[in-house]
């Protein structure tokens, strides 16, 4: 028995859920996503939604607790939002936006120039003595992790001094250098 699919789903004010075709379309006031489903069925009842599946085989088990945790992620993207933090720790590592392009100086040859989707709001945070942090929103909670994880992969954290970039409050595994 799946333990996230059970619970109801809480629709705030302000977000309509339409199901229509085996497709669930959330509104809200930051913007409208998409969703195709199968082997669950979805309704809206009295300002939730609830999934539930017809069978306990393996297939249905295992997206009952999936469509539920979708749902409820689009739900909170278009009402409140979703935001990822990353840091960029070492000596020269710079970085800064104009409109939609992330330029990032991470200490190669050249400067990294990004061009991010229309949805996903890219903010640069520079204070002196501080670490720059480049801050992503967007409504698509799927969207932010696969642009944040993009930008990480220009220049991952390593373990001996941990220059790279991080995600604000990632605790990197730390190793000892040479012993003499």
């Amino acid at each position: 028995m799946s333990r996230i699919g059970n619970n109801p789903v809480a629709i705030p004010e302000g977000v309509t859920v339409d199901i229509k075709d085996n497709v669930v379309t959330v509104k809200g006031k930051l913007g409208e996503l998409t969703q195709d489903f199968d082997a669950v069925s979805i309704k809206v009842e009295e300002g939730n939604v609830l999934v539930t599946r017809s069978s306990d085989n393996k297939d249905q088990k295992a997206k009952h607790g999936l469509y539920r945790a979708l749902i409820k992620n689009m739900i909170q993207g278009v009402s409140k939002g979703w935001t990822k933090e990353l840091e960029l720790v070492g000596v020269g590592y710079r970085a800064s936006n104009q409109g939609q392009k992330l330029d990032l100086a991470l200490g190669f040859s050249h400067n990294i120039i990004l061009d991010l989707a229309p949805e996903v709001k890219v903010e640069t945070i520079s204070e002196k003595g501080k670490n720059p942090i480049v801050k992503l929103t967007s409504h698509d909670k799927q969207l932010v992790g696969q642009v944040a994880a993009k930008i990480r992969g220009f220049r991952k954290p390593e373990p001996y001094k941990g220059k790279g970039i991080k995600f604000v409050g990632e605790q990197i595994r730390r190793k000892a250098g040479k012993s003499a």
